[in-house]
Protein backbone atom coordinates (compact mmCIF):
# COMPACT_ATOMS: atom_id res chain seq x y z
CA UNK A 1 0.00 0.00 0.00
CA UNK A 2 1.28 3.08 -1.04
CA UNK A 3 1.87 5.91 2.03
CA UNK A 4 2.65 9.42 2.77
CA UNK A 5 6.22 9.45 3.34
CA UNK A 6 8.60 12.96 4.93
CA UNK A 7 9.78 12.96 0.84
CA UNK A 8 6.61 13.86 -0.20
CA UNK A 9 6.81 17.62 1.75
CA UNK A 10 10.53 17.95 0.97
CA UNK A 11 9.54 20.12 -1.93
CA UNK A 12 11.27 18.09 -4.43
CA UNK A 13 9.61 15.49 -7.14
CA UNK A 14 7.51 13.28 -5.12
CA UNK A 15 5.69 16.53 -3.46
CA UNK A 16 5.43 17.71 -6.74
CA UNK A 17 4.06 14.27 -8.33
CA UNK A 18 1.97 14.65 -5.16
CA UNK A 19 -0.07 18.01 -5.81
CA UNK A 20 -0.06 17.23 -9.61
CA UNK A 21 -1.78 13.32 -9.12
CA UNK A 22 -3.95 14.01 -6.59
CA UNK A 23 -4.66 18.15 -5.22
CA UNK A 24 -4.83 19.36 -9.06
CA UNK A 25 -6.68 16.12 -10.40
CA UNK A 26 -9.27 16.84 -8.06
CA UNK A 27 -9.45 20.30 -7.28
CA UNK A 28 -8.74 21.24 -11.13
CA UNK A 29 -9.63 25.23 -12.52
CA UNK A 30 -7.50 28.00 -14.42
CA UNK A 31 -6.56 30.08 -11.34
CA UNK A 32 -4.96 26.75 -9.62
CA UNK A 33 -3.66 25.41 -13.13
CA UNK A 34 -1.74 28.55 -13.12
CA UNK A 35 0.93 27.02 -10.92
CA UNK A 36 1.98 30.54 -9.36
CA UNK A 37 3.30 30.90 -5.27
CA UNK A 38 -0.18 33.19 -5.23
CA UNK A 39 -3.64 32.73 -6.96
CA UNK A 40 -4.68 36.25 -8.64
CA UNK A 41 -7.76 37.20 -8.07
CA UNK A 42 -10.52 39.75 -9.92
CA UNK A 43 -13.38 41.27 -7.90
CA UNK A 44 -15.91 43.47 -8.81
CA UNK A 45 -16.17 46.40 -6.50
CA UNK A 46 -18.03 45.66 -3.05
CA UNK A 47 -17.85 44.14 0.20
CA UNK A 48 -15.89 41.13 1.01
CA UNK A 49 -16.08 38.42 3.40
CA UNK A 50 -12.68 36.49 4.27
CA UNK A 51 -12.36 33.41 6.68
CA UNK A 52 -10.10 30.70 8.22
CA UNK A 53 -10.53 27.48 9.85
CA UNK A 54 -8.65 24.60 11.05
CA UNK A 55 -10.16 20.98 11.10
CA UNK A 56 -9.09 18.09 13.36
CA UNK A 57 -12.07 16.10 13.63
CA UNK A 58 -11.33 12.85 15.05
CA UNK A 59 -12.02 10.22 13.56
CA UNK A 60 -10.91 11.49 9.76
CA UNK A 61 -13.92 9.73 8.40
CA UNK A 62 -17.48 9.35 9.34
CA UNK A 63 -20.84 8.58 9.05
CA UNK A 64 -21.67 11.77 6.97
CA UNK A 65 -18.33 12.67 5.58
CA UNK A 66 -14.87 13.33 6.54
CA UNK A 67 -12.32 15.89 7.44
CA UNK A 68 -12.38 16.87 3.81
CA UNK A 69 -16.07 17.77 3.23
CA UNK A 70 -16.45 18.92 6.74
CA UNK A 71 -13.29 21.74 6.20
CA UNK A 72 -14.97 22.70 2.33
CA UNK A 73 -18.54 22.82 4.24
CA UNK A 74 -17.40 24.82 7.39
CA UNK A 75 -15.60 27.69 5.45
CA UNK A 76 -17.94 27.92 3.24
CA UNK A 77 -20.81 28.39 5.91
CA UNK A 78 -18.75 30.93 7.58
CA UNK A 79 -18.96 32.76 4.60
CA UNK A 80 -22.54 32.56 4.08
CA UNK A 81 -22.69 33.48 7.50
CA UNK A 82 -21.56 36.90 6.54
CA UNK A 83 -24.53 36.92 3.77
CA UNK A 84 -21.59 36.32 0.84
CA UNK A 85 -21.52 34.49 -1.61
CA UNK A 86 -18.21 31.84 -1.59
CA UNK A 87 -16.36 32.19 -4.14
CA UNK A 88 -12.83 31.47 -3.48
CA UNK A 89 -10.65 28.70 -1.26
CA UNK A 90 -7.42 28.08 0.16
CA UNK A 91 -6.14 24.82 2.06
CA UNK A 92 -3.41 23.74 3.74
CA UNK A 93 -2.81 20.00 4.78
CA UNK A 94 -0.58 18.53 7.82
CA UNK A 95 -0.46 15.23 6.74
CA UNK A 96 1.11 12.67 9.32
CA UNK A 97 3.83 10.42 8.07
CA UNK A 98 2.56 6.68 7.44
CA UNK A 99 -0.78 7.69 6.22
CA UNK A 100 -2.09 5.60 3.20
CA UNK A 101 -2.45 7.54 -0.45
CA UNK A 102 -5.43 6.07 -0.69
CA UNK A 103 -7.60 7.71 2.37
CA UNK A 104 -5.58 11.39 1.54
CA UNK A 105 -7.38 10.33 -2.13
CA UNK A 106 -10.45 9.69 -0.61
CA UNK A 107 -10.74 12.83 1.45
CA UNK A 108 -9.42 15.14 -1.43
CA UNK A 109 -12.27 13.84 -3.79
CA UNK A 110 -14.83 14.77 -1.67
CA UNK A 111 -13.58 18.12 -1.15
CA UNK A 112 -13.20 18.45 -5.05
CA UNK A 113 -16.79 17.65 -4.94
CA UNK A 114 -18.22 19.25 -2.47
CA UNK A 115 -16.30 22.77 -3.82
CA UNK A 116 -18.00 21.70 -6.92
CA UNK A 117 -21.08 21.63 -5.20
CA UNK A 118 -21.06 25.01 -3.34
CA UNK A 119 -19.86 26.77 -6.35
CA UNK A 120 -16.57 27.72 -4.90
CA UNK A 121 -12.82 27.38 -6.31
CA UNK A 122 -9.69 25.81 -4.59
CA UNK A 123 -7.14 27.84 -6.41
CA UNK A 124 -4.25 27.72 -3.93
CA UNK A 125 -3.16 25.66 -1.05
CA UNK A 126 0.16 23.98 1.00
CA UNK A 127 1.21 20.42 1.81
CA UNK A 128 3.64 19.84 4.49
CA UNK A 129 4.20 16.12 6.04
CA UNK A 130 5.24 15.49 9.51
CA UNK A 131 6.94 12.65 11.50
CA UNK A 132 4.24 9.99 12.56
CA UNK A 133 3.16 10.52 15.67
CA UNK A 134 3.30 14.46 15.23
CA UNK A 135 -0.10 14.54 14.09
CA UNK A 136 -3.67 12.19 13.74
CA UNK A 137 -3.63 11.30 10.04
CA UNK A 138 -3.95 14.75 8.64
CA UNK A 139 -5.12 18.15 9.88
CA UNK A 140 -6.71 20.69 6.93
CA UNK A 141 -6.46 24.55 7.09
CA UNK A 142 -9.46 26.40 4.74
CA UNK A 143 -9.14 30.06 4.06
CA UNK A 144 -12.29 31.28 2.28
CA UNK A 145 -13.00 34.73 0.24
CA UNK A 146 -16.99 35.75 -0.80
CA UNK A 147 -18.66 38.55 -2.02
CA UNK A 148 -21.22 39.99 0.01
CA UNK A 149 -24.30 41.07 -2.28
CA UNK A 150 -25.16 45.02 -2.21
CA UNK A 151 -28.32 45.24 0.41
CA UNK A 152 -27.06 42.86 2.81
CA UNK A 153 -25.75 43.54 5.83
CA UNK A 154 -25.77 40.44 8.24
CA UNK A 155 -24.19 40.57 11.68
CA UNK A 156 -24.62 39.13 15.12
CA UNK A 157 -25.46 42.73 16.04
CA UNK A 158 -28.44 43.09 14.16
CA UNK A 159 -30.79 40.57 16.52
CA UNK A 160 -34.01 43.17 17.53
CA UNK A 161 -36.78 42.77 19.76
CA UNK A 162 -40.07 40.96 17.73
CA UNK A 163 -37.47 38.98 15.43
CA UNK A 164 -38.39 35.55 14.98
CA UNK A 165 -35.74 32.69 15.36
CA UNK A 166 -35.70 29.96 12.66
CA UNK A 167 -33.12 26.99 12.70
CA UNK A 168 -32.64 25.02 9.53
CA UNK A 169 -32.89 21.47 10.88
CA UNK A 170 -32.76 18.80 13.22
CA UNK A 171 -30.10 19.92 16.34
CA UNK A 172 -27.25 17.69 17.04
CA UNK A 173 -26.51 15.15 14.59
CA UNK A 174 -23.25 16.16 13.35
CA UNK A 175 -21.99 15.95 17.53
CA UNK A 176 -23.36 12.90 18.53
CA UNK A 177 -22.31 11.03 15.17
CA UNK A 178 -19.07 12.11 15.95
CA UNK A 179 -19.28 10.64 19.95
CA UNK A 180 -20.89 7.13 18.77
CA UNK A 181 -18.02 6.53 16.58
CA UNK A 182 -15.03 7.63 18.42
CA UNK A 183 -16.02 5.87 21.80
CA UNK A 184 -17.35 2.96 19.63
CA UNK A 185 -20.18 2.76 22.21
CA UNK A 186 -22.35 -0.68 22.30
CA UNK A 187 -25.63 2.13 21.03
CA UNK A 188 -27.99 0.92 18.18
CA UNK A 189 -28.22 4.50 16.67
CA UNK A 190 -28.35 5.56 12.86
CA UNK A 191 -27.20 8.66 13.15
CA UNK A 192 -25.00 10.52 10.72
CA UNK A 193 -23.20 14.12 10.55
CA UNK A 194 -25.05 16.70 8.88
CA UNK A 195 -22.21 18.00 7.28
CA UNK A 196 -23.70 19.97 4.61
CA UNK A 197 -23.02 23.37 2.97
CA UNK A 198 -25.62 26.28 3.56
CA UNK A 199 -24.28 28.79 0.92
CA UNK A 200 -27.30 28.12 -1.68
CA UNK A 201 -29.75 27.95 1.21
CA UNK A 202 -28.71 31.45 2.18
CA UNK A 203 -29.22 32.41 -1.41
CA UNK A 204 -32.91 31.43 -1.72
CA UNK A 205 -33.42 33.51 1.37
CA UNK A 206 -31.68 36.70 0.62
CA UNK A 207 -33.68 36.38 -2.94
CA UNK A 208 -37.15 36.20 -0.68
CA UNK A 209 -35.90 39.36 1.23
CA UNK A 210 -32.45 41.17 2.03
CA UNK A 211 -33.65 42.02 5.37
CA UNK A 212 -32.49 39.02 7.20
CA UNK A 213 -30.66 40.48 10.62
CA UNK A 214 -28.22 37.34 12.02
CA UNK A 215 -27.23 34.41 9.88
CA UNK A 216 -24.92 32.07 12.00
CA UNK A 217 -24.13 28.17 11.52
CA UNK A 218 -24.34 26.66 15.47
CA UNK A 219 -21.01 24.41 15.09
CA UNK A 220 -18.80 24.07 18.62
CA UNK A 221 -21.40 24.93 21.91
CA UNK A 222 -24.61 24.44 19.63
CA UNK A 223 -27.71 26.07 19.06
CA UNK A 224 -27.01 27.31 23.16
CA UNK A 225 -23.56 28.42 22.80
CA UNK A 226 -24.47 30.55 19.10
CA UNK A 227 -27.73 31.95 20.39
CA UNK A 228 -25.68 33.04 23.51
CA UNK A 229 -23.06 34.86 21.43
CA UNK A 230 -25.77 36.30 19.83
CA UNK A 231 -28.20 37.59 22.57
CA UNK A 232 -24.79 39.63 23.75
CA UNK A 233 -23.55 41.01 20.44
CA UNK A 234 -27.06 42.68 19.92
CA UNK A 235 -27.72 43.26 23.77
CA UNK A 236 -31.12 41.82 23.42
CA UNK A 237 -33.01 38.65 25.43
CA UNK A 238 -33.87 35.42 23.20
CA UNK A 239 -36.49 33.03 24.70
CA UNK A 240 -36.84 29.62 23.09
CA UNK A 241 -39.67 27.04 23.05
CA UNK A 242 -38.15 23.68 23.72
CA UNK A 243 -40.91 22.00 22.04
CA UNK A 244 -40.29 23.58 18.57
CA UNK A 245 -37.06 22.66 18.27
CA UNK A 246 -36.03 19.71 15.83
CA UNK A 247 -34.10 16.55 17.49
CA UNK A 248 -34.24 13.42 15.52
CA UNK A 249 -35.50 10.79 17.74
CA UNK A 250 -32.48 8.70 18.07
CA UNK A 251 -30.32 12.03 19.00
CA UNK A 252 -32.46 12.86 21.47
CA UNK A 253 -32.32 9.19 22.99
CA UNK A 254 -28.94 8.98 22.77
CA UNK A 255 -28.33 11.90 24.69
CA UNK A 256 -31.10 11.38 27.55
CA UNK A 257 -29.26 8.02 28.09
CA UNK A 258 -25.75 9.95 28.25
CA UNK A 259 -26.84 13.25 30.11
CA UNK A 260 -26.32 15.34 27.19
CA UNK A 261 -28.38 18.21 25.65
CA UNK A 262 -29.05 18.43 22.17
CA UNK A 263 -28.91 22.46 21.82
CA UNK A 264 -25.19 22.25 23.19
CA UNK A 265 -24.19 19.70 20.66
CA UNK A 266 -22.33 20.33 17.45
CA UNK A 267 -24.23 20.73 13.59
CA UNK A 268 -21.96 21.60 10.32
CA UNK A 269 -24.92 21.87 8.34
CA UNK A 270 -27.70 24.24 9.83
CA UNK A 271 -28.04 28.30 9.72
CA UNK A 272 -29.36 30.09 12.28
CA UNK A 273 -31.90 32.58 10.77
CA UNK A 274 -32.88 36.04 12.76
CA UNK A 275 -35.48 37.61 10.76
CA UNK A 276 -38.03 40.67 11.31
CA UNK A 277 -41.51 38.45 11.98
CA UNK A 278 -43.21 39.68 8.77
CA UNK A 279 -40.97 37.33 6.44
CA UNK A 280 -40.42 34.31 9.22
CA UNK A 281 -43.10 32.49 7.20
CA UNK A 282 -42.34 33.35 3.76
CA UNK A 283 -38.51 32.21 4.42
CA UNK A 284 -39.85 29.18 6.19
CA UNK A 285 -41.38 27.88 3.47
CA UNK A 286 -38.66 28.52 1.11
CA UNK A 287 -36.24 26.65 3.73
CA UNK A 288 -38.54 23.20 3.18
CA UNK A 289 -38.36 23.40 -0.38
CA UNK A 290 -34.71 22.69 -0.25
CA UNK A 291 -33.50 19.27 0.78
CA UNK A 292 -31.12 20.92 3.87
CA UNK A 293 -33.88 22.24 4.88
CA UNK A 294 -36.93 20.03 4.96
CA UNK A 295 -37.26 20.42 9.30
CA UNK A 296 -36.97 23.55 9.46
CA UNK A 297 -38.82 25.08 12.43
CA UNK A 298 -39.12 28.74 14.10
CA UNK A 299 -37.92 27.85 17.35
CA UNK A 300 -38.55 31.32 19.21
CA UNK A 301 -38.28 34.65 19.27
CA UNK A 302 -35.84 37.98 20.34
CA UNK A 303 -36.80 40.19 23.58
CA UNK A 304 -35.58 43.37 24.66
CA UNK A 305 -35.17 41.96 28.05
CA UNK A 306 -32.84 40.42 30.01
CA UNK A 307 -30.40 41.63 27.62
CA UNK A 308 -27.60 38.91 26.65
CA UNK A 309 -29.29 35.98 28.24
CA UNK A 310 -31.08 32.73 26.64
CA UNK A 311 -34.34 31.52 28.14
CA UNK A 312 -36.31 28.58 26.63
CA UNK A 313 -39.80 27.67 27.48
CA UNK A 314 -39.24 23.96 28.71
CA UNK A 315 -41.85 20.90 27.47
CA UNK A 316 -43.62 20.90 31.14
CA UNK A 317 -44.60 24.92 30.60
CA UNK A 318 -41.79 25.70 33.00
CA UNK A 319 -39.28 28.04 32.26
CA UNK A 320 -34.81 27.91 32.85
CA UNK A 321 -31.96 29.66 31.92
CA UNK A 322 -29.54 28.47 28.84
CA UNK A 323 -26.10 29.63 29.42
CA UNK A 324 -23.46 29.29 27.49
CA UNK A 325 -21.39 25.41 27.07
CA UNK A 326 -19.03 25.19 30.15
CA UNK A 327 -16.21 23.21 28.96
CA UNK A 328 -16.37 20.93 26.05
CA UNK A 329 -19.19 18.23 25.63
CA UNK A 330 -16.73 16.76 23.30
CA UNK A 331 -12.88 18.14 21.68
CA UNK A 332 -12.07 17.77 18.12
CA UNK A 333 -15.37 17.90 17.16
CA UNK A 334 -14.56 19.71 14.05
Amino acid sequence: MDIITLAHGSGGKMTHELINNLFKKYFSNDILGQGDDSACLEFKAGRMAFTTDSFVVSPVFFKGGNIGKLAVCGTVNDLASAGAKPLYLSCGFIIEEGMPVEELERIVCSMGETAKECGVRIVTGDTKVVQKGAADKVFINTSGIGIIPEGVNVSGRNAKPGDKIIITGNMGDHGCSIFLEREKLDINAEISSDCAPMNKIVEDILNITMDIHVLRDPTRGGLATTLNEIAGQSGVGIKLNEDAIPVRQEVAGVCELLGMDPIYMANEGKMIIILPECHANDVLKALKSNKYGENAAIIGEVTDKPAGRVSIKTVTGGSRIVDMLVGDQLPRIC
